[in-house]
Order: C-alpha cells, then structure tokens, then sequence
C-alpha cells in the first residue's frame, strides 16, 4: 500500500464521519420540527392562535430597539393609508 492509499483511507474515514454527523443532525431536527409542530397543534387545540403564536415567537428573537422601529415605521404607513 501507498502513503497516496493511505491518505486516501484517512481522508475517506474522515469524510465518512462528517457525511454519518451531518445525517445525525438533520435526524435530530427532523425530531425537533416534528416536537414543534405537535406544541403547536396542542397550543391551537388549546384555543391559542397558532399564526399569532407564531409571530410572537419571532418578535422574542429580536431585539426591541428594532421591534419598535419596525412598529413606528408600520404605524406611519398605515397612517398615511388612512388604515388607524
């Protein structure tokens, strides 16, 4: 065997590894979307808005400088189309 095969065995071993991780991962966030599609399916069976849910999920991800921006900016546009 060659030093060149012998390479070519770590690099296959290795890139094995990182295929049989990325594999696991989607695995695990395929379980994850399924755990929060069945907290959302409870939340709506509960009488909670799920698309409203939702959005307030997203707003806690922001920071709240820019939430209220975002709010100024929606109210001033919406007061322009006569919408308040």
């Amino acid at each position: 065997m060659s030093s060149s095969d012998t390479a070519y065995d770590v690099t296959a071993d290795e890139l094995r590894q990182f295929v049989e991780r990325y594999e696991h991962l989607e695995a695990e966030k395929k379980d994850i979307t399924e755990q929060q599609k069945e907290v959302m399916a409870e939340a709506k069976g509960r009488g909670y808005d799920t698309k409203v849910l939702r959005k307030i999920i997203a707003l806690r991800k922001r920071e709240p400088d820019d939430i209220a921006e975002e709010e100024a900016i929606l109210d001033l546009y919406k007061a322009a189309l006569g919408m308040q």
